[in-house]
């Protein structure tokens, strides 16, 4: 077990990146007091040709980013060993690999963990995080010139957990990071996805959705940072709420620097209220330091559920219940269906009509 040594303030709920986080909920990960345990907290399902997984020392394998997020940097303070992934240079895999969590123990705990894709691989890789824990962490990529990543990450946790995440990704020239979060159990949830470039050519797609129900808070926070030039970013999350106190919270920043001049980008945020007593925040920011861009711009949309779309399908004989959760599935399906795997798209939108259910919504 760990604790801090360094000089380690834990955050107030003043600060701008913690005013809507329930910081009496996040289980002492945030706590210099409570010892927090160094996890190696990834396994692989599928061993694959062109992909290896080590475990090295933290002083062997440092962060290849910088963070001023104070879980992350307690994280880094506690975790003792880091999981490497790597995907060799020109490899293609044929099929996802699959990693699962493993060695948690429902106590506070953190993780580390490294992805590396060589040049001009092309890689599908699926996290499926699913039950109890109290975790802290975080996850690196790094995409060499050329290559592809498809990461999908699925928060399936048990309703109970408590997860503070941050996965950050370092692009290459010419390179592709695809991001799907996925969150849909859990007490407390709060991820951070952010990107940074290494060269011009590069591009991130990040992809989002969200359910939250009873006393669920789900906190996404993005930031893409726009470093060099002639790079591309598209977001696009989507969330939706039932039940009382379901609180979500959706920061997207994008920052475009003097030197990165071509930048593309466009950043959406959309959610839908399915019931009173539910809440959902939402910020769109862009700060620009150039006018020779392609194009920048952010939407942010918070509504009720469309009433229009279920008299429609009542009026050709749907039930009342089935209709509404016709036009969640619709809602959703543009961002399940980039997954591209039937047996995870059928269990995530079952588990959302199953807590539709428990809600009556």
């Amino acid at each position: 077990m760990s604790t801090l040594t360094t000089n380690y303030l834990a955050p107030t709920g003043r600060e701008e990146a913690w005013r809507f986080t329930p910081l009496a909920r996040v289980g002492g990960l945030l706590d210099s007091a409570v010892a927090v345990s160094s996890v190696n907290s990834i396994k692989t399902v599928n061993s694959q040709n062109g992909v290896k997984l080590t475990v090295k020392s933290v002083g062997d394998q440092p962060a290849i980013s910088t963070s001023d997020d104070l879980a992350t940097i307690r994280a880094r303070e506690v975790v003792t060993e880091v999981s490497h992934i790597e995907i060799a240079a020109n490899a293609q895999l044929e099929r996802p690999l699959l990693l699962e969590r493993a060695n948690l123990t429902g106590k506070p705990q953190a993780s580390r963990t490294l992805i590396t894709c060589g040049a001009n691989s092309h890689a599908t890789i699926i996290l499926n995080n699913s039950g109890n824990a109290i975790l802290s962490d975080e996850i690196e990529f790094e995409l060499s010139q050329g290559s592809t990543l498809t990461f999908v990450s699925l928060q399936e946790w048990s309703s109970k957990a408590i997860h503070l995440g941050r996965q950050h990704a370092i692009i290459a020239k010419d390179a592709t990071f695809n991001s799907i979060v996925v969150t849909v159990g859990g007490s407390l949830v709060r991820l951070l996805p952010t990107v940074e470039y290494s060269g011009p050519g590069s591009s991130a797609d990040l992809q989002g959705l969200y359910f939250a129900t009873d006393g669920q808070h789900l906190e996404h926070r993005l930031h893409v940072d726009h470093n060099v030039p002639n790079a591309k970013s598209r977001v696009n999350y989507k969330g939706a709420l039932a039940g009382d106190k379901a609180h979500t919270v959706w920061i997207g920043d994008v920052y475009i620097r003097s030197n990165a001049e071509g930048t593309d980008t466009y950043e959406l945020n959309r959610n839908l209220l399915l019931s009173d007593g539910a809440r959902a925040d939402s910020v769109p920011n862009l700060e620009i330091e150039t006018g020779e861009i392609v194009g920048a711009g952010h939407a942010s949309t918070t509504g009720r559920f469309d009433d229009e779309q279920l008299f429609y399908l009542s009026s050709r004989g749907i039930p009342a219940e089935i209709a509404r959760r016709l036009v969640i599935r619709g809602f959703f399906a543009e961002i399940v269906g980039k997954i591209k795997d039937e047996e995870i798209e059928n269990r995530l939108m079952d588990r959302i009509d199953a807590e539709l259910a428990k809600v009556g919504a």
